[in-house]
């Protein structure tokens, strides 16, 4: 055994089985081995090489099955990714299925490689879109903080699932914006009304959600339907708000400025609370400027109005009678005789009854001197024509005692202004019928439109029409009747003999002259059926101070000869009215 240890074993390479048996022959031979013992040994060899066999083929089976079932699996992940990822086809797949099982592993691999790179890329696409539209969706719903873990379907990774993905993302984002646009404005609307109101935007606009300070950045705002919910209605609030504020404001601007025009408060007063009476009239739009409705501006406007209502209740004798004079100027322009001692001592006697709120009073007051306008108007058109016609009278008065001047044509200082004068006077008499005509006419439409009598300082103006009338007609029968004297008295001093002796003379009787509208009655009639107005003779129409006339006519106490009743009852409204001849 030491020689056979001891010999050098042959190369592997040269190694055969036959080898190895010539080998064994020859130890054999050297231990001196039966053929029994040689055939029992060569059929355990024998038997050791087949169970080697077996073993081996066994290992090949398994390794065989092995490769196919591999083979299988990567047909079948094949498979499952390309319809995991929507692909119909793949380049990457070969065509052939021949060859060894090895080649077509070897063959399909690579193709699998790539699909499971491109399928972890899909799957990291499908988390960040899903992860997106997670977070979006959480924002609008109000519930951002409780975000739930996000699990990615891989049975469906195809592309067009990714599309819908990404559109329902873009849908959301839209959504987001559009979202966050509307809190952005309305949180800006917020911030405008809070200055005009004088609020504190921050809590106010905090109040709603935390997240919409101004010191968060834009995204971060909450986009909830709560808070677009609860930031709508803090907008509507806060108009109706700024409208009821509004309206305070400008009721309290109102009662200023009527305090102040009714106590005549200086500018410099009221420029104090300009910025009250400013939105007198604006809409609440319109209102912009920071504090312009806040609370302490009105508190103070009312605290104004409530010194300025005392102050009138300790000056309302003094208001009440200044409307009254107001009053009174209008009726004494409009020739409208009313009671004013009466009507003073009725004011006095309300206000210190205090039984009258002064603003009732001052109210009441301000009606009548609208309805004295009113009526002081209707009255203009009448009036105008009533002082042409006392001028015209005027001027006819002045024209007679021109006529009976003897020396109207001597060359005396002023006589061709006088002559002027009674040219222009003449022309202006002899439009006096047509004037007075049109005058009855238009007092006449006057009182029927109003079912009343139109009076001049408390004498009916168409009883004082016809009066002028007959005056005037007594006057030109007077003045034919001197004419026929005269006359006659010519023909007296021609021929004396046709009328016998020669009488003694007569004197002759001066023309009557009408003096249009004066006080105190007339000269040319009894007292007790004459009516007439007072003229420049007794004051009527006053020279002022600087030399010019005063138009305003008066209304004395003695303004009539006769009782305003019986002038009422001299003249009807169907009587004809004389006219001169």
């Amino acid at each position: 055994m030491a020689a056979v240890d001891d010999q050098t074993p042959p190369v592997l390479d040269e190694t055969t089985c036959g080898t190895l048996l010539q080998k064994l022959q020859q130890i054999w031979d050297e231990v001196g081995e039966t053929d029994d013992e040689r055939d029992k040994m060569l059929l355990q060899i024998d038997q050791e090489c087949l169970d080697v066999y077996k073993r081996k083929v066994d290992h090949a089976v398994k390794s065989r099955a092995h490769l196919l079932q591999a083979l299988a699996d990567a047909k079948v992940e094949l498979s499952r990714l390309l319809s995991a990822l929507g692909e119909k086809t793949y380049v990457g797949i070969p065509e052939k299925t021949s060859g060894t099982i090895k080649e077509q592993l070897a063959a399909i691999a690579p193709t699998l490689e790539k699909l499971w790179e491109q399928k972890d890329d899909r799957i990291k696409d499908f988390f960040d879109v899903q992860s997106q539209i997670q977070k979006i969706s959480s924002e609008i719903a109000g519930d951002s903080e409780q975000v739930e873990s996000l699990t990615v379907d891989e049975s469906d990774l195809s592309v067009k699932k990714l599309d819908e993905f990404h559109m329902q993302l873009q849908e959301l984002q839209k959504e987001k914006s559009d979202r966050l646009h509307k809190v952005l404005d309305l949180v800006s609307t917020v911030h405008d009304l809070c200055a005009v109101l004088g609020m504190d935007f921050f809590s106010t606009v905090t109040e709603v959600h935390p997240s919409l300070d101004d010191s968060t950045g834009v995204q971060s705002k909450s986009i909830s339907n709560d808070t677009l919910s609860n930031l709508a209605n803090t907008v509507l609030v806060l108009k109706e708000d700024k409208k009821q504020r509004l309206l305070k404001l400008q009721e309290l601007a109102t009662q200023l400025i009527d305090l102040w025009n009714l106590m005549d408060t200086p500018e410099e007063e009221r420029s104090l609370f300009d910025h009250v009476t400013c939105n007198i009239s604006a809409s609440v739009d319109e209102v912009a400027i920071p504090g312009a409705l806040a609370l302490d501006l009105i508190e103070q406007a009312e605290v104004e109005v409530e010194r300025l209502d005392q102050l009138k209740a300790s000056k309302m004798k003094e208001i009440s009678f200044k409307r009254q004079a107001e009053l009174e100027d209008i009726y004494a322009r409009a020739h409208v005789e009313i009671d004013t001692e009466a009507a003073r001592e009725k004011i006095m006697g309300l206000i210190d009854s205090g039984n009258v709120d002064p603003a009732e009073l001052l109210a009441d007051m301000d009606n009548q001197i609208v309805n004295a306008k009113e009526e002081a108007h209707s009255r203009k058109e009448i009036l105008e024509k009533v002082e042409k016609w006392m001028a015209a009278c005027e001027e006819e008065s002045w024209l007679e005692d021109y006529n009976r001047d003897d020396n109207r044509y001597n060359a005396s200082r002023g006589a061709h202004l006088n002559l002027k004068r009674a040219e222009k006077a003449r022309i202006l008499v002899n439009k006096i019928p047509a004037l007075v005509d049109s005058l009855v006419a238009k007092t006449r439409a006057w009182e029927q439109e109003r079912d009343t009598t139109f009076t001049y300082d408390g004498v009916p103006l168409l009883a004082m029409l016809d009066e002028y009338m007959m005056l005037r007609h007594d006057r030109e029968e007077e003045k034919r009747r001197l004419r026929d004297q005269k006359k006659f008295h010519e023909q007296m001093s021609k021929d004396p003999e046709v009328f016998g002796s020669t009488p003694s003379p007569v004197r002759p009787l001066g023309p009557k002259k009408v003096t249009g509208p004066r006080a105190n009655g007339s000269a040319n009639g009894p007292a007790s059926r004459r009516l007439s107005l007072n003229s420049h003779q007794n004051g009527s129409r006053s020279t002022s101070k600087d030399g010019k006339r005063d138009v305003r006519l008066s209304a004395p106490v003695n303004y009539v000869a006769m009782t305003k009743d019986d002038a009422a009852s001299h003249i009807s409204g169907t009587e004809p009215i004389p006219s001169t001849p």
